[in-house]
């Protein structure tokens, strides 16, 4: 049985948001992080050899206490069926094409893509290995450097254009050397014995990136995962100042996400599944998948378009923006019930987005189910009501008679602080509603019952 511990997964290898935040210096660096920061909502697209079983991305093959594999099969011999599914990773349904309209149509303003995962297999045609989706069973078709495409189908709908960029590479024989047990995640030689092995790991990591971005149009970020490849943690020093200075003179005012490890290279952090507490100062990220997993994997259990809005406002309330990650199958596609979760995302988004993109935090920016932001020219405030996963309402959709006097009742939100100055209204129809500001300050507004169940902006002015 091929089959992993999602379930651990999920709450273990997680990265964390790291301590502290070290604002860029270099002007172009400061005004796209600025511009990136008004688009609020992404995709991050996990696609390569590990869809083709429908498992998740990488781990599998890493030796640490929380991964389960399969138990009839040696670690070689899982290792040797892991590489080889590069021969069986041939999408013939590969339509980028399809993916941008569905992000486009689901409101997403950014995206990044994997270029490389952990485990080394490359979704660009590299010329510093044959690990890559062009030299394996997808290398007759004509669109086997499948990087180029995706960014061309993404620009095309005016995304900005993320890269997605392992820092370890499990494949390379200059990180895990066969020389030597392979040992969790990191580097599995002394460095300190083998610098000169080393260095080649740190110039073939700095060539593949510089391929990139050298070779593809423009890249707006550089998202490098793997945040244990740092100088600190067994000698693994890839040298960040002189890899920002080679990707910058080539994409200036790149910004540079070296995720979990602060300073001038983490451009923004990157908190994965999970939101901060409290509202943050500096850019940020959540990570937040659509399924239980980043890539494809069969039998997916899907979050509701309601959760992901209400998430969504969360943490645009909070400061931060959101990239939904999203696996496309192993023939190409975004499948049918990504699409139709991402499609009712986007339809809410187009009837509320004023309340989303390009928005500001407020003090107060919390009270119940209740979010608030503001409009940067402090004209408008607005409040996202998002209602409970399962709240005790009575469903307002069973078609009977009581329906009808059901839609005739009213339900009431209510906050303070956030006091209107004019009136109230309903952002996705623009109708003014009723409200009163009662003698202790609170807001009380009603509205139609038939309401209750969605997630609703509200415009306050």
């Amino acid at each position: 049985m091929l089959l992993l511990a999602t379930t651990l997964a999920q709450t273990t290898n997680v990265h964390e948001q790291s301590d502290g935040y070290e604002w860029p210096t270099d002007p172009l660096v400061v005004k796209k992080l600025h511009e990136w920061q008004d688009l609020k909502f992404g995709v991050l697209l996990h696609w390569g050899i590990y869809a083709v079983p429908g498992i998740v991305e990488s781990w599998s093959i890493c030796d640490e206490p929380w991964i389960t594999r399969d138990t009839t099969r040696t670690y070689q011999e899982y290792l040797d069926w892991y590489w080889g599914l590069a021969d069986a990773f041939c999408p013939t349904q590969f339509d980028p094409q399809q993916w941008a309209k569905v992000c486009g149509d689901a409101g997403m303003r950014y995206m990044i893509f994997t270029t490389k995962h952990h485990d080394g297999f490359c979704m660009f045609d590299s010329q510093e290995t044959d690990y890559t989706i062009a030299h394996h069973a997808f290398k007759d078709d004509p669109r086997r450097d499948v990087l180029r495409h995706v960014f061309d189908a993404y620009r095309e709908r005016g995304f900005v254009i993320g890269a997605y960029f392992s820092k370890p590479d499990w494949h390379s024989q200059y990180y895990w050397w066969d020389v030597y047990a392979k040992k969790g995640r990191n580097v599995n030689y002394p460095v300190e014995q083998y610098p000169q092995r080393w260095e080649r790991f740190k110039r073939f990591t700095h060539r593949q990136i510089e391929e990139i971005l050298t070779r593809y149009g423009q890249v707006d970020i550089l998202w490098l995962d793997g945040g244990w490849v740092w100088p600190g943690r067994y000698g693994q020093d890839i040298d960040m100042p002189a890899m920002a200075r080679m990707a910058r003179s080539h994409q200036p005012g790149l910004l540079i996400v070296d995720r979990t490890i602060r300073g001038p290279y983490e451009n923004y952090q990157t908190p994965e599944r999970a939101i901060p507490e409290q509202q943050l100062d500096y850019p940020w990220e959540s990570c937040i998948p659509l399924t239980d997993d980043w890539g494809y994997t069969r039998n997916a259990r899907y979050k509701t378009a309601n959760k992901v809005i209400a998430t969504l406002a969360e943490i645009v309330a909070k400061g931060g923006n959101m990239v939904l990650g999203v696996g496309p199958t192993p023939e190409g596609l975004i499948n049918a019930e990504a699409a139709e979760r991402l499609q009712e995302i986007g339809e809410w988004l187009k009837a509320n987005g004023e309340a989303i993109y390009g928005t500001v935090i407020t003090s107060h920016y919390h009270e119940g189910n209740l979010w608030f932001t503001a409009s940067k020219d402090g004209k408008s405030k607005y409040a996202i009501y998002c209602p409970p996963d399962n709240d005790d309402l009575p469903d307002v959709s069973d078609g009977s008679q009581e329906r009808e006097i059901r839609e005739k009742r009213e339900f009431q939100l209510s906050w303070t602080v956030n006091i209107p100055q004019k009136s109230i209204s309903l952002l996705s129809t623009g109708k003014r509603l009723r409200h009163r500001i009662t003698s202790d300050g609170e807001v009380i507004v009603s509205l139609p019952f038939s309401l209750a169940h969605q997630p609703i902006a509200l415009k306050i002015y």
